[in-house]
């Protein structure tokens, strides 16, 4: 017994995929069919292809497996093999996937708490309905499956957040730093640092005056006696 309910394939775009037909018998008429389409048969000994798969499929005719090859978006749709040696007909529904981008992280500040976003590129638009998504970081909100986490600014904040978005093919993961979330502006930083600098040099500019070497009050002398020259 075959069952007749479609079974879920993915292929990649540009790539092959091999339906598998779970017959323990030999084969020997085959028809392949994509809706009412013909796609390739086996029919007293010979084999045929039909349409755009010419050239583009191999029919196993042992086992009755179809392969195509270099898929493309338009080969997305319902196969049928349909046999006189099996009492039913196996279906197969064809995903037909582009490579999956890896996720875009943005952060922001809302309500005092850190808001992070994880989506992948709005460029890819094949099935977004199957891409899942999930977290890690050892913080408990990181557990959940979601597009969107929030993070508490008082907390203990973990350095770097991951993301894992993935599909029935494909899996990809991006990262960010939790602390390019934060505006630096709203940070004051110290310049206790450059007091020091003039304080010198008003201390060193009296030390010289009252020594007599320093003569603020007067032009240097142009002779070249180095004793009268002012420093």
């Amino acid at each position: 017994f075959i069952s007749c309910f479609s079974q879920q394939t993915y292929g990649v775009l540009h790539k092959n995929v091999t339906f598998h037909v779970p017959s323990n018998i030999p084969l020997t008429e085959i028809l392949w069919k994509k809706q009412k389409d013909k796609v390739a048969e086996r029919e007293n000994s010979e084999f045929r292809a039909f349409s755009s798969f010419k050239n583009r499929v191999y029919l196993d005719t042992v086992s009755g497996n179809l392969t195509i090859y270099n898929l493309t978006l338009s080969d997305e749709d319902e196969y049928e093999m349909e046999s006189p040696n099996i009492t039913d007909t196996m279906k197969f529904f064809l995903y037909v996937l582009e490579p999956l981008p890896s996720p875009t992280l943005t952060c922001a500040l809302t309500n005092g708490s850190i808001e992070v976003q994880c989506m992948i590129p709005e460029h890819y638009n094949t099935h977004p309905e199957l891409n899942t998504y999930s977290w890690d970081c050892p913080l408990e909100q990181c557990k959940h499956n979601s597009t969107r986490i929030f993070f508490k600014m008082e907390n203990d904040l973990p350095q770097k957040v991951q993301c894992t978005a993935s599909n029935p093919l494909f899996t990809r993961t991006s990262s960010i730093i939790l602390e390019t979330c934060i505006p630096s502006s709203g940070y004051s930083r110290p310049r206790y640092g450059l007091i020091p600098v003039p304080l010198a040099v008003i201390v060193t500019c009296v030390m010289l005056y009252v020594h007599g070497t320093w003569k603020c009050d007067r032009k240097p002398d142009r002779s070249n006696d180095p004793k009268t020259k002012c420093c």
